[in-house]
């Protein structure tokens, strides 16, 4: 299951989404994000479900990767879908078994569910952090965030954070695969027993994990400090960002997408949230 988490981790490649810059990556993830959130019927779910596809073929990512990506929250979803099918209530009931009822009401809301979260995070990622470098990320988010810098805000500190802790995600998954199969030779079981088992045989792995990343931070620090890393005051860059039509027209296909979405709420017939 570990080995399966790619959060934070970067694809190389050459696609438009890939030459995008990144200061418009970030826009377009609100974009996306707005747009997700904004849909209500099944039509528009439809019309996500085309467009998150499409993004993942532009983006040139092999959907096996970007599946792989979903399965650390297959219990989130099952359980959201859970809720909702239990907990909704409607006028067309489909089954009874005493108090338990399921309304199609309560089936067409875990659908939405789910596919406004598999396609929230599979679009987020593959227009953002697949396909953006954390390097990249930094720079357009300190651009993005420069105005804030007149009220004396560490914007530069805050977007360092913030990539330091996306570049380490897959090395800290990675070293916890390490311990984790390192426990199992001494004859470790994470798998069998009850639930407050398993939380249990999961501490001789937490407290290596922990002292694993706290060396690695300490020495993140000392190589920033022999580098004379001061903060961002004066420091220039070796690629200077640069906005290009490519930007502008993912922008606009972003836009009609999110009108789309709009349109088909508001003249579109079906069930709707």
């Amino acid at each position: 299951m570990l080995k399966d988490i790619t959060l934070g981790q970067y694809f190389p490649g050459n696609s438009p989404l890939h030459r995008a810059d990144p200061r418009m990556k970030l826009i377009l993830t609100l974009v996306e994000i707005t747009a997700v959130f904004l849909c209500k019927n099944m039509y528009s779910f439809i019309l996500l479900i085309a467009f998150t596809a499409a993004l993942v073929i532009m983006s040139r990512i092999p959907p096996r990767m970007v599946f792989r990506g979903l399965k650390p929250i297959i219990f989130i979803i099952a359980f959201t879908a859970i809720i909702n099918i239990f907990w909704t209530k409607g006028d067309n009931l489909l089954f009874e078994f005493g108090f338990i009822k399921v309304y199609f009401e309560g089936v067409m809301f875990a659908v939405f569910m789910i596919i406004r979260i598999v396609c929230l995070l599979a679009g987020t990622s593959v227009v953002l952090t697949y396909t953006t470098s954390p390097i990249a990320i930094t720079d357009g988010l300190e651009q993005l965030l420069a105005p804030l810098k007149k009220i004396k805000l560490p914007v530069h500190e805050f977007s360092m954070m913030m990539t330091i802790a996306l570049r380490f995600i897959p090395t800290l998954i990675e070293e916890t695969d390490r311990i984790m199969s390192a426990q199992k030779a001494r004859g470790a079981d994470f798998t069998s027993g009850s639930l407050i088992d398993r939380a249990k045989a999961l501490v001789p792995v937490l407290i290596p994990l922990f002292v694993s990343a706290f060396r690695r931070a300490d020495e993140l620090a000392v190589a920033m400090e022999c580098r004379c890393y001061r903060g961002g005051d004066g420091r220039t860059r070796m690629n200077v960002l640069r906005y290009s039509a490519l930007d502008f027209v993912l922008l606009a296909v972003f836009a009609l997408f999110c009108a789309a979405v709009l349109l088909i709420n508001r003249f579109a017939p079906g069930f709707s949230l």
